[in-house]
């Protein structure tokens, strides 16, 4: 007796059976890159960015090459502005605790105060006890009129001559009244504005004598006195 086979037996014995492949979620396929440790930003449409400590070097972008960059007022303050919180924590992590605690004094003249710490670290018990330096030191090149920022001085500097040597390059009086003075700022972000009408009141005797006695100033108290000591 024959045995009749269905077609579709046959046809099922006679193809290979299909299997499909376990299906990979998309975010398996995704790997994640670690950010970067380097401070990093754009201006003017060419980004730049901060090597990690202790390197430090200050580098910019050219056909997508990093090669050394000038550090000009202008470029360190547009990386004060646009560097994120998040980045400036993960590269203070890599700090020593000395140099790291100097940094953190500040938030606007934090990128300033780094480059110092690296480049003169001589100067870091300086910045610490008078962080109102740190404004000044980043406006020197306006401040003393020259063409382009002198940052190789400052190590020079300061090694010749301390502190005083420092407040002397940038044109301030080289006495102990003008570290008391700078020291009685609360907020050592010092406004960029008042820069230069500070630096004239402390050539004036009875101007300096006033700003000494006047302990915890803030921005807006020192802008008052700015405009009634020019008075």
């Amino acid at each position: 007796m024959k045995t009749r086979i269905s077609r579709s037996k046959l046809i099922s014995t006679s193809r290979p059976v299909r299997t499909r492949a376990p299906r990979v979620s998309r975010t398996a396929l995704v790997v994640k890159m670690a950010p970067s440790m380097d401070l990093t930003w754009s201006y003017l449409g060419v980004l730049y960015r901060v090597t990690v400590w202790p390197e430090v070097e200050l580098e910019k972008q050219v056909d997508e090459r990093w090669v050394p960059a000038v550090a000009t007022e202008d470029v360190l303050a547009s990386g004060m502005v646009e560097i994120e919180a998040a980045a400036w924590k993960r590269y203070l992590e890599f700090m020593p605790s000395a140099e790291r605690a100097v940094v953190e004094k500040f938030r606007y003249g934090r990128l300033v105060a780094l480059l110092l710490v690296a480049r003169c670290p001589q100067l870091v018990a300086d910045i610490d006890e008078t962080p109102a330096l740190v404004a000044f030191l980043a406006a020197h090149a306006a401040l003393r009129g020259t063409s382009g920022p002198r940052w190789d001085e400052v190590a020079a500097v300061h090694g010749r001559g301390g502190v005083f040597g420092v407040l002397e390059w940038l044109g301030l009086p080289a006495a102990r009244e003008t570290l008391t003075i700078l020291r009685n700022l609360i907020d050592p972000d010092v406004p960029r504005r008042l820069l230069e009408p500070l630096r004239a009141l402390l050539w004036r005797p009875s101007a300096s004598l006033m700003l000494q006695r006047a302990q915890g100033m803030t921005d807006a108290q020192l802008a008052k006195y700015c405009c009634a000591l020019a008075a």
